[in-house]
């Protein structure tokens, strides 16, 4: 591929972005749905990470065997399929009986979202490979797309939080859930009538035997993702959202309905502003001026600055004897900046695995460190209601802290290929 990117492949990017963002739109509003729906009707911290735990070991199982199934099929059918199970699983949710006893809720919404965590990781790692075949080869190039990509998805999934929780307030949780579910399978109508030739056909000879790298730099820069995501999701999955939600609430139908917006306008912006910071991350690191191996340099770094926040965070409600208007203030200002930091070290992350892997393998490498994304948060999301539930947020943002540690731990093992 040349410096500049080919007519073909730039409309087959700009497709697949498109088809990502409507995925992730309807991804990040279905989360916020299934958690205040479902924290109205009594869950308690521990129930409603249960209701999350299968879309994370999914995510895990697909990605590693997604990568394969794209070597050997092609991106465009992992593309369609993750499109494809998300409508599917929408439709089912849509079924749920309020009647039915809190086991048999709680079993049924973990097979759903178990559903939907398949469908999220075929989209994304279709999404993510694209790149790395599709992008121009010109300095800082693959870099650009990928946060352009990543940047973009997320502020959509900031979005998605938003419209999730308008949507329960007013169509509630069945009406939201089929008008999601009809808006999508148009899309998935359309991108399978109108997706351009771009996308690698798959090769009959891949082996399921390749998805695991003997690369150093992709194992140790997926275990620094584990952790990583682990570090987001332990306060954002369940922490967070009921923190605000106790404090925010007044017990009435009104409050409980200003709660929604207040919490899912919270959500949003954080999304928001994570993907306007990867997207510009490529700027804020100086990409375009830096080799690979500076870059690499640099990711320990930022995970240590990363780290300090949820530290200062956490004493901070440790020490604060109630809740106050200060600490739910600072609060807010310290996540959003933990939001920032945090999406250079994902945009960063996302670039190097890109970077790391060679065309041949990419569906492969990318699917294995989706895997530990998944993996790490399949641990955030299981301490994020088992930490709330033990010490509150205070352990929960500890918590955080210390992953963000361990993950500048595995980083600063990377070295130039």
């Amino acid at each position: 591929m040349t410096a500049q990117a080919r007519p073909e492949g730039l409309s087959a990017y700009i497709a697949v972005t498109a088809t990502y963002w409507a995925f992730m739109l309807t991804d990040g509003s279905l989360r916020m749905l299934v958690l205040l729906h479902f924290h109205t009707l009594g869950f308690t911290p521990i129930q409603l990470a249960y209701l999350f735990v299968l879309y994370e070991i999914a995510g895990m199982v697909t990605n590693l065997s997604a990568g394969w199934i794209a070597a050997r099929f092609g991106l465009t059918a992992t593309l369609y399929a993750g499109l494809a199970i998300q409508v599917a699983a929408l439709l089912a949710l849509a079924q749920l009986d309020p009647s039915w006893a809190v086991g048999a809720s709680v079993a049924f919404v973990m097979c759903v979202q178990g559903a939907s965590g398949v469908a999220k990781d075929l989209a994304k790692m279709s999404s993510k490979s694209a790149v790395k075949l599709l992008a121009p080869r010109d300095g800082a190039g693959l870099f650009r797309w990928v946060a352009v990509l990543t940047g973009s998805k997320n502020a959509v999934k900031g979005v998605g939080f938003l419209l999730g929780a308008a949507l329960l307030a007013s169509l509630g949780f069945v009406g939201a859930v089929w008008a999601m579910a009809a808006v999508l399978a148009v899309i998935l109508l359309a991108v399978v009538f109108a997706m351009p030739p771009g996308l690698p056909r798959g090769r009959k000879g891949a082996k399921f035997s390749e998805v695991f790298s003997d690369s150093a730099n992709v194992n140790w820069l997926s275990a620094a993702r584990v952790f990583l995501f682990g570090a987001r999701d332990v306060w954002f999955v369940v922490g967070i959202p009921i923190y605000f939600y106790a404090v925010l609430s007044d017990g009435s139908e009104a409050g409980n309905r200003a709660a929604f917006f207040m919490i899912g306008s919270f959500m949003a912006v954080w999304i928001i502003l994570y993907g306007a910071v990867q997207a510009a991350a490529p700027r804020v690191l100086r990409a375009a001026n830096r080799d690979e191996g500076q870059l690499i340099a640099t990711a320990r770094g930022w995970a240590l600055a990363l780290c300090v926040v949820p530290g200062i965070l956490a004493l901070a409600v440790g020490f604060a004897p109630q809740p106050a208007t200060w600490l739910t203030a600072l609060l807010v200002v310290g996540l959003l900046v933990f939001g920032a930091i945090f999406a250079v070290n994902s945009s960063l992350h996302s670039y190097l695995i890109l970077a790391f892997t060679r065309d041949e393998r990419v569906t492969m490498d990318v699917g294995f460190y989706y895997m530990a994304n998944a993996g790490g948060r399949l641990m955030g999301t299981v301490l994020s209601g088992l930490t709330y539930q033990m010490g509150g947020l205070a352990l929960t943002l500890g918590t955080a802290a210390v992953m963000v540690a361990l993950s500048a731990l595995a980083a600063g093992r990377l070295r130039p290929a």
